[in-house]
């Protein structure tokens, strides 16, 4: 059976564990949402970064690819 906590309307006391559980849903689906948003922007910013990487190994492909066409042809 669960006991109401005086003075905390979402917050129940298991009368076999005395456990306090909040069973407000509202702030849980709150919460559930911020882990999703959280990992959502983790991989966006990891995608970003891989992006980031590309581009720069790509310069330093094309300085490289340059520095080596100028020094053969000339």
């Amino acid at each position: 059976m669960m006991i109401p906590v005086k003075g905390h309307p979402n917050l129940y006391r298991d009368e076999n564990s005395g456990a306090i559980l909040n069973c407000d849903s509202n702030a849980y689906n709150q919460y559930v949402n911020s882990l999703n948003n959280r990992e959502t922007q983790k991989n966006e910013l990891d995608k970003i970064k891989e992006d980031i990487n590309e581009i720069k190994s790509l310069l330093k492909e094309i300085v490289n690819g340059s520095r080596w066409y100028y020094t053969w042809y000339h």
